[in-house]
């Protein structure tokens, strides 16, 4: 039988799963599938469209529309990430049966723990970026915990039910196809959960929490271990069902203020998306783009 992975407390996890950001330990830091030329050897076995990079030189506000590129090729930035200004992520790495069964590993130990019991949809990403790269502000729509494994970064999480922070209709957004950027400002900062991430540290990311990353002063390899659950899945209907009610004009109640009329409006979305009555409902789950 292996060695554990993490090390969790789990009064803590019991407290603060799903709901808000906290640390746990892991062992990875080190491990081979994490070494550079690695790295090199599955951006070559994945599809192109599951490898992305550009220049980290950005803003916290980023348009991801204006997002400079490198002009590097997946090579030689991350053969020459330390001196390249750039940021990269290695999307769905599950597709290699080595990164799979990591994968497993982690979540089948984090399930131990987790009263969701089901997780599904289990996907895994790699972010590679140099020196004092920042990822911009988002929000994504998946359970996460983000594993470093070399270098150091500081996170800033933000509270998902806070709607000055984040508005009912920036999650609609999300969970019905717009990209995963939205608004900061700095006088949001105040109200960030701030750590510093060292080698071993093992960041959870609440469903749709707010934030942004700074790289520290050396290169910083991370690998995301993220899933879906029974909780997620009905954050994303009842999303899509307020945008397509707000569409008609409707002003609907906020996911989470009214868990009865939530309940009334997941079963009717649910029969509706049955017998077809939506139409073409395209969701956040078709599309790829990832940016933790």
């Amino acid at each position: 039988m292996s060695d554990p992975i993490f090390t969790i407390d789990r009064s803590l996890f019991a407290a603060t799963f799903p709901a808000k950001p906290f640390v746990v330990k892991h062992s990875l830091a080190g491990h081979p599938l994490f070494e550079l030329d690695r790295l090199v050897q599955l951006s070559r076995q994945l599809p192109p469209a599951d490898v992305e990079s550009n220049a980290g030189s950005v803003g916290v506000n980023q348009d991801p529309a204006a997002t400079p590129a490198t002009g590097l090729t997946i090579d030689e930035t991350i053969l020459r990430i330390r001196e390249c200004g750039a940021w990269l992520v290695l999307k769905l790495v599950e597709q290699d049966p080595e990164y799979r069964e990591l994968l497993d590993r982690c979540l089948d130990e984090i399930a131990r723990y987790s009263p969701l019991s089901t997780t599904m949809k289990r996907e895994a990403f790699i972010f590679v970026s140099s020196p004092k790269s920042v990822t911009p502000y988002h929000i994504d729509p998946e359970h996460n915990f983000l594993l470093q494994i070399h270098g150091r970064k500081t996170v800033n999480i933000f509270d998902p039910a806070d709607p000055e922070l984040i508005s009912e209709q920036q999650k609609e957004g999300l969970f019905c196809g717009a990209h995963r950027n939205i608004e900061y400002r700095p006088s949001m900062q105040e109200r960030a959960w701030t750590c510093t991430m060292e080698p071993g540290d093992a960041t959870h990311f609440p469903v749709v929490a707010p934030h942004w990353i700074q790289n520290e002063d050396d290169v910083s390899v991370s690998f995301s271990i993220t899933f879906r659950s029974p909780i997620s899945e009905r954050m994303s209907r009842l999303h899509q069902l307020n945008a397509r009610l707000r569409k008609l004009g409707l002003s609907p109640t906020r996911v989470g203020a009214h868990p009865a009329i939530d309940s009334v409006k997941d079963v009717a979305y649910r029969a509706l998306r049955k017998v077809g009555g939506l139409g073409g409902d395209r969701g956040e789950e078709t599309r790829r783009a990832y940016t933790a």
